[in-house]
């Protein structure tokens, strides 16, 4: 058996690119911290999956990380679930905690934890456009936070009502449901205003979402989920208003940094993480 092999292993069990941007980032991370570890990617399907915990499991990996279309199916084939996973039934980080693998959710949480380095949510009005997995993790996490009130705009009633029960039934904070049908108001006491859709992702960068943009209030809090590009014309509407914003890779990089943490034991340097990802996406 190589040497090679017996280094510490993290991974990712989804469906790989050609350059995974999580595994440059997280590996650029290892080297920082002097860790001798790899992060690789690894292509696994739905009728796959329990051979692939169980091959994680017996050969020692330190953890994973989960994409679609395994962040729920995965759950029967663990020990325990953290707090936000429990909340949101979803995992994306999977941890080995002494003999255990343990399911965490840092969808939300490393969106969360870099908005706090700028502006703490607690107590405070938020309005968050859409309602799918990615808003659904950063409501729990707003909501775990401490956040007052929770505002969701979203074009699907169904998607904002499942995701709104989940926030009513087990968080305690107010939540408001709108349908967003017509352009958006947003409207005076927003605190946060969060993009949580797709809208403007690579390729689509021209695509804008459907504000009122002369209702954003330089007192509000702007970030966007979209992290390429990351200066999305939602963040560069809101810098021209004046407000303080954070972008997209933001959210990757406190993600990162997160699972980093589990699996290591010990916080890479952020800046170091995001110069990795400005290199992926320059080229």
């Amino acid at each position: 058996m190589s040497q090679n092999f017996l280094k510490p292993i993290t991974a990712c069990f989804g469906q790989p690119v050609a350059e995974n941007p999580t595994q440059v980032m997280i590996e650029a991370a290892y080297q920082q911290l002097g860790l001798d570890w790899r992060y690789i990617t690894l292509e696994v399907g739905p009728d796959d999956l329990a051979a692939a915990v169980a091959g994680a499991r017996a050969m020692g990996f330190r953890g994973f990380n989960c994409t679609i279309p395994h962040k729920v199916a995965v759950i029967e084939h663990l020990d325990g679930l953290g707090e936000s996973a429990a909340v949101m039934q979803a995992v994306n980080c999977v941890v080995r905690r002494g003999d255990q693998l343990i399911g965490e959710n840092t969808d939300g949480k490393g969106f969360v934890e870099g908005v706090k380095k700028l502006r703490d949510p607690k107590g405070k009005n938020v309005v968050l456009l859409g309602a799918g997995g990615a808003a659904r993790a950063i409501a729990v996490e707003l909501a775990l936070s401490g956040a007052a009130k929770i505002t969701l705009v979203n074009r699907t009633p169904q998607r904002g009502l499942e995701t709104k029960a989940l926030l009513d039934d087990q968080l305690d904070v107010a939540t408001e449901l709108i349908t967003w049908d017509k352009p958006y108001a947003i409207p005076e006491g927003t605190d946060f205003l969060i993009n949580a859709t797709s809208i403007g992702l690579y390729p689509d960068v021209d695509a804008q979402l459907d504000l009122q943009y002369d209702t954003l209030q330089a007192e509000t809090f702007v970030s966007d989920v979209v992290f390429n590009p990351p200066a999305t014309h939602l963040i560069r509407e809101a810098k021209g208003r004046g407000c303080e914003t954070l972008d997209g890779l933001e959210m990757l990089v406190g993600q990162g940094v997160i699972g980093v943490d589990y699996w290591a034991g010990t916080s890479p340097e952020p800046k170091v993480m995001r110069e990795a990802l400005e290199q992926v996406f320059a080229s």
